[in-house]
């Protein structure tokens, strides 16, 4: 098994839809950098439904040694910088990353990038839930954006639609 490396976004979604417990059983080690450890606690004092790191003894504090300067200038937060740093210091892990801009520039460094929804196909593939259109539907619920195309194209991968 692989080791991860987590911002916040796939943390407080899988956390808010009761599914975070299983990134110990998907990766041999999950990594949260500072800076996302920091973004866990603000918004469990502003009172969001957000984990408390302490909580779970698999969430492992690594941060990275450098940042690439040019990330700095992008409309980036610093729990997503962080992972990526942490990421391109270690490019045989995988980052969980939801954000778009994120995404991208993961992926233009060449860093193996799965978002919430890859979480969850793949929690199916490995039989830690039978289902994951109800889920879909309680990240929507809990306030993450998914437009309708997306949700088609990930039922059809979980195949639990076929395509018409």
């Amino acid at each position: 098994m692989k080791k991860a490396i987590s911002n916040t976004s796939p943390l407080l979604y899988l956390h808010r839809i009761g599914c975070l417990d299983w990134l110990p059983s998907m990766f041999s080690e999950i990594w949260v950098p500072g800076a996302v450890i920091q973004e866990l606690k603000d918004g469990i004092q502003r009172g969001y439904d957000s984990p408390d790191p302490f909580k779970y003894p698999w969430m492992k504090l690594v941060d990275p040694n450098l940042t690439p300067s040019e990330w700095l200038s992008l409309d980036l937060g610093k729990g997503e910088i962080s992972a990526m740093s942490l990421a391109l210091e270690n490019p045989g892990c995988i980052i969980l990353l939801d954000d778009a801009l994120a995404r991208r520039t993961a992926k233009a460094a060449g860093l193996c990038v799965w978002g919430t929804l890859k979480v969850l196909l793949e929690a199916k593939n490995r039989g830690l839930t039978e289902k994951i259109a109800p889920l879909l539907k309680r990240l929507e619920e809990k306030d993450m954006w998914i437009s309708d195309d997306i949700v088609h194209r990930i039922l059809l991968l979980a195949g639990e639609i076929s395509e018409k």
